[in-house]
């Protein structure tokens, strides 16, 4: 329940309470650390330990901290990707870490819902970038992830402000996600991630990446947390997907609408021509300064 102080709270209050808050990880990760360990101690890799926290928000974050607070010790580069943060804590540094972390409440429907779509939106970047010959397809997959943390934090520590802001879209009473979460919290909660991201001085490139705009890796990392929410709250049906898929087509010209669309998961061959054939209209819709 929130006191009443915090109910008059604003995104720079709440950003302030929870970037205090120890970040919990997902139960899954610790059981993978532990499944690997035990069939393949003397060939585990960091390439093994940077797949677990790329598919955990929560530990991405909290590595991630690790390392940037470990790296300007030492004055070495960025850390922007898991691989990264990995290599610069180390393998024993990761095991304790992981181990040491409280788990989740994986009851919390709303919780899972939105680490979801911030692993979705991480799997279609990695794929969608790789398209592109992005210089790090992983560093826009690592925004792409963290995107949702904000709500997630939420999700985890202050579930009443999530919860009002989906009754407010279910209900009618806001017509979008972002506009009832402005309704009911009066913020956004992709501020409060940026907000976070300061205080815990994450590196300005990754800010750059999950604030979406200024540039086309940018925006796709935006797009691709964008899509991910459509897909997993609508489903192959949402009115939005087709624009999704629009847009991807002029981030990456080399890719066909087809093959873009194959990257989203669960869907049948009939609901991917119809995405499809949405998709070629929005696109023939565009004018050229659109294009440019």
């Amino acid at each position: 329940m929130l006191s009443a102080n915090q109910k008059r709270w604003g995104v720079d209050q709440w950003a302030a309470y929870l970037s205090q808050r120890e970040l919990p990880c997902m139960p899954r990760s610790r059981a993978r650390l532990l499944e690997l360990e035990d069939t393949q101690r003397d060939t585990l890799a960091a390439r093994d330990l940077a797949d677990i926290a790329a598919a955990d928000p929560f530990l991405c974050l909290r590595l991630l901290r690790a390392a940037e607070a470990h790296r300007v010790q030492r004055l070495g580069h960025e850390t922007t990707t898991p691989l990264a943060a990995v290599m610069q804590l180390g393998t024993d540094t990761f095991h304790t870490l992981l181990l040491n972390s409280p788990e989740t409440d994986e009851t919390q429907p709303g919780l899972v819902d939105c680490e979801a779509r911030a692993h979705l939106a991480s799997l279609l970047a990695l794929r969608w970038a790789g398209a592109r010959a992005d210089v790090s397809p992983d560093e826009i997959a690592m925004a792409a992830l963290l995107s949702e943390i904000g709500e997630l934090l939420l999700w985890s520590f202050a579930p009443d402000l999530p919860r009002n802001a989906l009754a407010a879209l279910h209900a009618g009473h806001s017509p979008r996600s972002v506009q009832a979460q402005v309704d009911t919290c009066g913020f956004r909660f992709k501020d409060l991630s940026l907000k976070c991201a300061l205080i815990w001085h994450l590196p300005p490139l990754l800010t750059q990446l999950i604030h979406g705009i200024d540039n086309s890796r940018a925006n796709l990392s935006r797009l691709c947390v964008d899509t991910a929410r459509h897909l997993l709250t609508e489903g192959a049906a949402s009115p939005a997907l087709p624009s999704d898929i629009a847009e991807a087509r002029q981030l990456i010209p080399g890719a066909s609408l087809d093959w873009l669309i194959e990257q989203l998961p669960d869907l049948d061959p009939t609901q991917r021509a119809e995405i499809a054939s949405q998709a070629a209209e929005r696109q023939a819709c565009q004018t050229p300064s659109a294009l440019s």
